[in-house]
């Protein structure tokens, strides 16, 4: 039962009395703590490895536990927030994800800490939809919305790197432990603020949870990226494609995929309205994030190793390193919530694929004899302007014309693209990366030692860097044959 729209105008005005900045500032920070926590365990991997035991290839599931719980209950938590109401969900979700986060930080084995990350994630899957739902009822359409849409954008585009450098920072002054406790009292800081700041937006009567949705969807993409993780080639060279193991897990998440896509056409009360799939703008645009993600996700895993274990970079250092990035990424944001007005969004997917295809390709001509300055800096700046550019038109595409009551569907909808594709980034990239590895280290057994190994990793680096700049390249291709969205759908939801 949709709400009334009488309901929904009253929404986005009903606490004119409230500060605006203030509430921005508050869904802007949530946002970047989700979004940060993806990468900010990155530059700690090595950290976690020496203490509690991990092997080379389960290491990935740190990463990969919270993107999974993240992408895969995405759609839920943005029902949740439509029919429950999005500032209580924003709340239940920091507190949720702060007390994860706790419980991580104080992990003592493997086991301990991926429950905790898949919590982390949890919360993350309802604070985010949530806190670019309450965008649309805190503020009014036109330029306070673009330029809200404009400032959260920034931060899901930066967050991934500024997570490498909070990272860094912390496991350099503290220790890994702090890259988990540092949510602990943001978390709660936003979730205390949040009922004085924030609208409570109305709640749906009559709706219920697609339990059956919910199930099969999670499950789904939890077998198939399980599947194509333990098939990729391990550091020793042992393929596991043929694994009965690996082709149960993949046959499985292709049927429960399958099964999601049935239920999804025939529920009342859908995780996934068909009718938000019906428009080719926002089809495009969900399948240029997804393809984003697995490009780019996956890309600053293995630069981080790179960094660390060929060119000996310190935690602080890599985290330092990235900084010029994070810095670019929020420009090229910003830059667009500008320029969306006046060219359109199609210009600038454009260009921002270009340049992320063009950096990851430059990237993949870094050696273990290169340098910062000459090697990584240059395709780092390219690629943080490309993605930039892209992330706001995306936001813009995925949400335009999309009803108040399905906002939230939307939203998640984004997120989940995002999350899903750097978990099948990880996966893809990491059995290109390991076989040539394996490849290259046998090819030069004869002369063992640590040049050896360092110009195998680099090798198995520079392929898959090599391979990202040719899955980005889609990206072109989605916006040329997909995208049509004129600027006056982007003024607003209707």
């Amino acid at each position: 039962m949709a709400i009334a729209s009488s309901e929904i105008s009253q929404a986005g005005t009903q606490d004119k009395g409230r500060p605006l900045g203030l509430a921005l500032l508050l869904i802007a920070t949530a946002q970047l703590m989700v979004v940060l926590d993806a990468t900010i365990v990155t530059v700690a991997l090595p950290h976690i490895q020496l203490a509690l035991g991990f092997s080379g290839s389960s290491l990935e599931w740190v990463v990969n536990a919270y993107a999974l719980a993240f992408g895969g209950l995405l759609l839920l938590g943005g029902r949740a927030g439509d029919l429950l109401g999005r500032r209580r969900m924003f709340v239940a979700g920091l507190l949720l994800f702060s007390a994860a986060s706790l419980a991580g930080g104080l992990a003592t084995s493997q086991a301990w800490l991926l429950t905790a990350r898949a919590v982390q994630g949890v919360g993350g899957a309802i604070v985010a939809p949530a806190a670019l739902a309450l965008i649309a009822t805190t503020f009014p359409e036109g330029r306070p919305r673009s330029r809200a849409m404009g400032v959260y954008s920034a931060m899901s585009a930066a967050g991934t790197v500024i997570g490498l450098l909070a990272g860094g920072l912390l496991v350099a002054y503290a220790s890994w432990r702090w890259v988990m406790f540092v949510n602990v009292p943001i978390g709660i800081a936003v979730a205390l603020a949040a009922p004085a700041v924030l609208p409570a937006a109305p709640r749906r009567c009559g709706g219920r949870f697609d339990l059956p949705g919910a199930i099969t969807g999670t499950a789904g993409v939890t077998a198939l990226v399980y599947g194509l993780t333990n098939a990729a080639t391990s550091q020793n060279g042992v393929s596991h494609w043929g694994d009965a193991k690996v082709m149960a897990s993949l046959a499985a998440g292709v049927a429960l995929l399958a099964a999601f896509a049935v239920i999804e056409t025939r529920s009342r009360h859908a995780l996934l309205p068909v009718s938000l799939l019906r428009s080719r703008d926002r089809v495009g645009a969900n399948l240029i994030m997804l393809v984003a993600g697995t490009a780019i996700f996956g890309m600053f895993f293995f630069l981080t190793l790179f960094v660390q274990d060929v060119w000996g970079y310190s935690a602080l250092k890599t985290g330092v390193s990235f900084l010029p990035v994070a810095v670019v990424m929020l420009a090229g944001s910003l830059a667009a919530a500008t320029l969306v007005p006046r060219i359109g969004v199609r210009p600038l997917l454009l260009v921002g694929g270009a340049a992320v295809t063009g950096g990851l390709y430059w990237l993949s001509r870094v050696t273990e004899h290169g340098t910062y300055a000459g090697g990584l800096l240059g395709p780092g700046l390219v690629l943080g302007i490309g993605f930039g550019l892209l992330v706001v038109p995306l936001t813009l595409v995925g949400l335009a014309r999309v009803p108040e009551a399905d906002f939230g569907a939307a939203a998640s909808l984004l997120n989940t693209g995002r999350q899903v594709g750097g978990s099948i980034g990880l996966a893809v990239l990491g059995t290109v990366a390991w076989t040539v590895i394996a490849d290259s280290a046998r090819a030069h057994a004869a002369a063992a030692g640590t040049a050896a190994y360092q110009h195998a990793l680099a090798t198995g680096f520079d392929r898959a860097f090599l391979v990202a700049a040719g899955i980005a390249l889609v990206i072109l291709v989605i916006a040329v044959a997909m995208i049509r969205v004129r600027r006056a759908d982007l003024s607003g939801s209707q």
